[in-house]
């Protein structure tokens, strides 16, 4: 019975070890306020409706209830005070096809956009960014947790919304 208990606290040890935070508290403060970080995607939900979900039934991974993992993906999103980079997946329905394959999925690099970081009372941040040199104008608000975690949704005219579920890290400059 004693080696039952014991088993069971080192598994619950090990569980709990791998729900840690992203960042602490004090980081995530510090890269929300000097607006340098990265939002970094593990999964992403698009919004529901009967084709999208029955497309995404068919799909392996356990993306029937909708969410789809991305998790060993380098999706993300960029921001620093001169530019916002993307580079994100698209799940849904586009109103206007695109000729062009490339232009699949949110990618795009601004350096013209409006950026606004607003502190909520339970210590979350509501970050709006809107590209304004970049086709399509996506309107992007990302809710950010103290811990680092986040959820980015995505608004456009020509797509459906969707909606990126993921956290917060610092962006390595690269040293010359």
């Amino acid at each position: 019975m004693k080696t039952i208990k014991n088993l069971c606290i080192l598994v619950a040890l090990m569980i709990s070890t791998q729900v840690h935070a992203q960042t602490d508290k004090a980081t995530t403060i510090k890269i929300v306020g000097a607006q340098h970080f990265i939002f970094n995607a593990t999964s992403a939900m698009p919004m529901g409706n009967a084709e999208v979900n029955q497309i995404l039934s068919k799909m392996g991974g356990g993306a029937g209830g909708g969410t789809i993992q991305l998790t060993g993906s380098q999706y993300q999103l960029k921001v620093t005070k001169d530019s916002v980079e993307a580079y994100l997946p698209y799940y849904g329905r586009a109103y206007t096809a695109t000729m062009n394959p490339d232009d699949s999925g949110i990618k795009f690099k601004s350096k013209n956009f409006n950026y606004k970081s607003e502190k909520k009372k339970k210590g979350n941040w509501v970050i709006t960014i809107n590209p304004k040199d970049v086709k399509d104008s996506p309107n992007m608000n990302l809710t950010v947790s103290d811990n680092g975690y986040a959820t980015l949704n995505v608004n456009t005219n020509s797509r459906q919304p969707i909606s990126f579920y993921g956290y917060l890290s610092e962006v390595k400059d690269a040293k010359k």
